[in-house]
């Protein structure tokens, strides 16, 4: 469950940490390799078997699955304990771990039209499914009471800290808010996942988008031979043998960036880089990323934060944005003389 909480978080901002769930292995349909075990070294995706139909059979299943089995822990007539609740949540939604965790970050870094509606239609579905179990209330009152009486159960340390962690998650999740403020929560996690679902793709376009077509080897001096030769190689695979073609995607921006000697054209790629999404286009992000400052401190303020930043940073050590900075400054203060010095002497 926390890997799938950790995937699903990420457009909301809220990122958990992740746990090696195996799937139950039951489960077989047809080819379709996320209803298989993989026996890859370390059980790594078998990308190659994996294609785009796969995906959203096992998102369905994988998210019908998980329901029935948070229903089953939070309608569990035992008394609450460690193993029947949160080492059962732990071990829960492994199906829909499996296929969250290969789609999105696939999708973040090599996605198509397909991938893209896919991501369109699971993400508010995932997070509305993350918010239902954030806010069901018999779920909360049984990790509530495994935490209120962690202390006495004698477990390692390892396992305390996993319940503090499942009931920070709730309460950070929202469970405690009143029914309305909870109804607020919901649309605005489910306007947050949608804006920031076509940020990523506009910013993904945009980078797949830029080309820079070099046709003079002149303007290739001091690139080392390998990113000449993908450059060549990626022209030739467009039909435009005998040039060069470098992009924003990272394997060929950075060494162009730290290599070549043609500072127009280092330019050219680094403004390219920095402008992805504010070229007023139909890729742009301003609006966007305006909408999604607005609903994330309101998103704050109904959690009793002044500010976003407050809010995420309250669970990390410095525990406020203000004592982040304070740190941050601190350490400028203290090394900023050193670098001028450094800076005047190269």
């Amino acid at each position: 469950m926390k890997k799938f909480l950790a995937a699903t978080m990420l457009a909301t901002g809220l990122i958990f940490s992740a746990c090696n769930n195996k799937q139950d292995t039951t489960v077989a349909t047809g080819d379709n390799p996320f209803f298989t075990e993989w026996t890859t070294p370390f059980e790594a995706p078998p990308f190659d078997k994996i294609k785009i139909e796969h995906y959203k059979p096992a998102f369905e299943k994988g998210l019908a699955d998980h329901v029935k089995e948070i229903e089953a822990i939070a309608n569990s007539s035992e008394k609450a304990t460690f193993e029947n609740t949160i080492l059962a949540m732990e071990n829960s939604g492994a199906l829909l771990n499996k296929v969250v965790l290969v789609f999105f970050n696939l999708v973040s870094a090599d996605g198509n039209d397909e991938m893209h509606s896919l991501e369109e239609e699971f993400a508010p579905v995932l997070t509305k499914h993350t918010d239902e179990i954030n806010m069901n209330e018999k779920l909360f009152a049984r990790v509530k009471a495994v935490y209120d009486s962690r202390s006495t159960l004698n477990l390692d340390g390892e396992s305390v800290k996993l319940i503090e962690k499942y009931y920070k998650n709730f309460v950070r999740g929202g469970t405690n808010l009143s029914p309305e403020d909870k109804e607020k929560m919901k649309k605005i996690n489910e306007e947050l996942v949608n804006l920031t679902t076509k940020f990523g793709k506009n910013s993904l376009t945009e980078t797949n988008n830029f080309k820079l077509v070099i046709t003079d080897k002149k303007d290739l001096a001091g690139l080392p031979e390998s990113s000449i030769a993908a450059a060549a190689e990626l022209a030739k695979s467009e039909g435009k043998e005998g040039s060069w073609i470098f992009t924003c995607q990272k394997p060929s921006w950075i060494p162009f960036m730290q290599f070549a000697d043609n500072r127009d054209l280092r330019e050219k790629m680094f403004k390219a880089y920095i402008n992805r999404g504010n070229n007023n286009n139909e890729f742009d992000n301003k609006k966007i990323l305006e909408r999604v400052v607005v609903l994330r401190t309101q998103k704050a303020n109904l959690m009793g934060y002044k500010t976003w930043a407050d809010f995420l940073i309250s669970d990390n050590m410095a525990k406020t944005a203000d004592a982040a900075m304070n740190l941050v400054n601190t350490v400028a203060n203290a090394t900023i003389p050193f670098a001028k010095a450094e800076a005047a002497e190269l």
